[in-house]
């Protein structure tokens, strides 16, 4: 028995087992004894842990199959459920903790904005994306007077509101604007060396994303998993009317940001 099969329960039928190759990462060893995923395809833990590891470093938490469907080129993309995943995958008490806490944060993240006030260091939620003052109820309800904060400089709001750029605090900038402003240039060598920032806010949910500089000028949101064009930020779609993925956007490359888009949810 391998040590892959002693981590599993001989009294769970719902396990089967098969001898064919991984999926994952091609091996075809014989003697390596691989368990079938709810989809059909085939896996060891050790390339299981390793890809849905790599899902959740990208700011995925949902699990999908990267197999190819037999005789094609298309990804199979069945989402694989956690409950599955943990059964099995290697994965330590950390590593499952890990797991765990990581999909919180990112299922949390896709659903609501939230951050710590910095008066209790609660967790708020701000309700209204485009309005920087946020109201902590447990600061207003430990002092008996209203406390609101910037979301922005998370220092107690001054001035007039709502408002959607800054509060009256000396020295509220938004850190993601000075990263866009500031971020170097990049080239894009397979698109016909398009020059354009290498930091953009996603068009879609204002996620910061940098690009890596190879393969095409479109990348995907790790956060609202939309695909956008990184030189004239419009979405893949909308860009691949009158360009493709490998040249110059008919429209040019967009300036750099000077605001970060709402995700309006």
């Amino acid at each position: 028995m391998t040590e892959e099969q002693k981590r599993y329960d001989p009294k769970d039928s719902t396990l089967k087992f098969v001898s064919r190759k991984d999926d994952i990462t091609l091996d075809d060893d014989p003697n390596i004894l691989r368990a079938e995923m709810p989809c059909g395809h085939a896996v060891t833990p050790q390339s299981l842990t390793a890809w849905c590891r790599s899902l959740l470093d990208q700011g995925q938490y949902k699990f999908l199959c990267p197999a190819l469907k037999d005789g094609t080129t298309q990804k199979c993309g069945a989402v694989w459920p956690y409950v599955e995943v943990r059964r099995m995958a290697l994965l330590t008490q950390e590593e499952q903790s890990h797991f765990e806490e990581t999909m919180a944060v990112l299922a949390a993240a896709e659903y609501c904005e939230y951050n710590s006030c910095p008066g209790c260091k609660s967790f708020v939620e701000r309700q209204d994306l485009t309005n920087l003052c946020v109201l902590c109820t447990i600061c207003t309800a430990e002092s008996d007077k209203r406390f609101e904060f910037c979301w922005q400089c998370f220092k107690e709001w001054k001035g007039p509101g709502p408002r959607s750029d800054r509060c009256d605090n000396s020295g509220c900038i938004n850190p993601h604007i000075e990263k866009l402003l500031k971020c170097r240039d990049i080239i894009l060598h397979e698109a016909k060396n398009i020059r354009c920032p290498s930091m953009r806010a996603c068009p879609t949910c204002g996620n910061l994303l940098e690009h890596d500089t190879t393969g095409c000028k479109n990348i995907i949101c790790n956060r609202c998993q939309v695909e956008f064009c990184f030189s004239c930020l419009k979405l893949t779609s909308a860009c691949l009317r009158t360009s493709s993925h490998f040249l110059p956007c008919r429209d040019g490359v967009a300036p750099r940001q000077t605001s970060i888009p709402c995700w309006r949810k």
